[in-house]
């Protein structure tokens, strides 16, 4: 066994362990990092060692400092696990290494995308032909789509982005709901946008499209501007979708371009039962979401999905002697990246191993898990929950903020399960939510005795 294979070998044994604890397992993690670091050892060696020598000294002292994020017990935040395939196939992607930028240079990665694009769009109720670009994460399907965006309406002001940088250009218009992702407004930054202007929220969070109108109304004055208009599907706290329909009638009337955050909600237009929630988003311009969320991809997987493959590529398209461009067009034609992993391998495999009713039935799944974690809440003397239980999320209240709290620090502690806190609409919360493929029934009734302990202890 060479010493390639000998690290391999012993890195798949540490992985397998790894996912066998993590039903039994406390779900925080139970070292520091100070603990970790005299563990890995803060010198750098003067020699070299060997590599399945240095994978066991990683493995063994990094994982008492590992949060159980794969358990089906974390509810945290909105990341979910990682599928068998989807996980498997990731293997693949660092083994394989492929320059994931040119068509000509990796056809099969450019097959993968392909074909993997064409499936979200098809799942996701998404206009066929639209551009899918695969990023980091969410926050990076943000900024790509309305990287699009920003060119795009200056350019219908006969200003060119491109040629001109923004100094000097018509100021661009941002709208959107009081209640969006912060994610959106680090997009905007990155982009010279500045903070957007904030239309106010129903008591779930989703946008009031009356408010939206006259907001884009005063900001044109009466005549059109470059505006832009940013909805959700799916609050971070509440689940709630943004009225779409009268939303983007709105914008449309006043000339914005329409995009939507949907970094877990997207998922929804998957399952029948759930797709209603989806009503009019797919008359948006662009749509933002994250396959590491509610489809269950490892990390690193965003997906910026813009209408106009033109705008998309006019954006972020790059040009160079040394690169091999193809006249169909290129994965680099579509996100920021250029040295990055072969993502789309992995949603490939997510999305063959499930199958059109394996995402719906996911989706559906997560929906139940969420709305037993509402009803056994909801029976705990002093407990409240703050909104209509729509999709994946859930937001309790005990009570006071303080109480709140006590509650928050005594789960952490407990270490059943992770279930964090937020303030949302003024008051404390403690905020579940449900995105891991692997949560089972038994899972959830662990994880609401845990609250109940919490929430009545003295």
């Amino acid at each position: 066994m060479d010493a390639r294979e000998a690290a391999l070998q012993q890195a798949y044994g540490h992985a397998v362990r790894w996912l066998a604890s993590l039903s039994d397992r406390p779900v925080p993690a139970r070292a520091s990092v100070d603990e970790i670091v005299r563990a890995l050892g803060p010198e750098l060696p003067d020699g070299p060692g060997t590599p399945a020598a240095v994978v066991d000294l990683l493995a063994t002292a990094c994982e008492p400092g590992l949060t159980a994020f794969p358990s089906g017990r974390f509810y945290g935040f909105v990341v979910g696990g990682t599928e068998p395939a989807a996980l498997a196939a990731d293997w693949l992607v660092s083994a394989w290494d492929q320059n994931s930028v040119m068509r000509a240079v990796s056809p099969a990665y450019a097959a993968a995308e392909d074909i993997a694009g064409a499936w979200v769009l098809d799942l996701l109720g998404l206009p066929g032909g639209s551009a899918v670009g695969f990023t980091t994460g969410a926050t990076m399907a943000n900024f790509t789509c309305l990287a699009a965006a920003r060119d795009a309406v200056l350019g219908r002001a006969g200003w060119d982005t491109d040629r001109d940088g923004l100094s000097g250009a018509p100021r661009v218009h941002v709208l959107a709901g009081e209640d969006r992702h912060m994610a959106v407004d680090l997009a905007l930054r990155y982009l010279g946008l500045g903070r957007p202007g904030l239309v106010p929220a129903d008591d779930q969070g989703r946008i009031r499209p009356d408010v939206l109108r006259e907001a884009l109304a005063a900001a044109g004055a009466g005549r059109p501007v470059p505006a832009i208009v940013v909805l959700q599907a799916g609050d971070i706290h509440s689940g709630a979708f943004d009225p779409f329909p009268e939303a983007v009638q709105a914008s449309r009337e006043a000339g914005a371009w329409v995009h939507v955050d949907g970094a877990f909600g997207l998922w929804a237009a998957a399952s029948p039962e759930y797709a209603p929630l989806m009503a009019g988003c797919a008359d948006a311009d662009s749509w933002a979401t994250d396959a590491h969320k509610t489809l269950n991809v490892p990390y690193d997987c965003g997906l910026a999905v813009v209408r106009d493959p033109a705008a998309l590529r006019a954006a972020m398209g790059l040009h160079g002697e040394y690169l091999i461009h193809h006249e169909e067009g290129d994965p680099i034609d579509k996100v920021p990246e250029l040295s990055r992993r072969g993502r789309a391998f992995t949603v490939w495999a997510a999305l063959r191993s499930l199958g059109r009713s394996g995402v719906g039935d996911l989706v559906d799944r997560l929906c139940r898990h969420a709305a037993a974690f509402a009803e056994g809440i909801a029976g705990i003397e002093g407990a409240t929950i703050l909104h209509d239980v729509v999709f994946t999320q859930v937001c309790a209240h005990f009570g006071t903020d303080a109480r709140t709290d006590l509650v928050i620090d005594r789960l952490l502690a407990d270490g059943t399960t992770w279930i964090s806190g937020s303030t949302w609409h003024g008051r404390r919360v403690l905020r579940i939510s449900v995105s891991n493929w692997s949560t089972t029934d038994a899972d959830v009734a662990r994880a609401l005795e845990a609250v109940r302990r919490a929430a009545t202890a003295p």
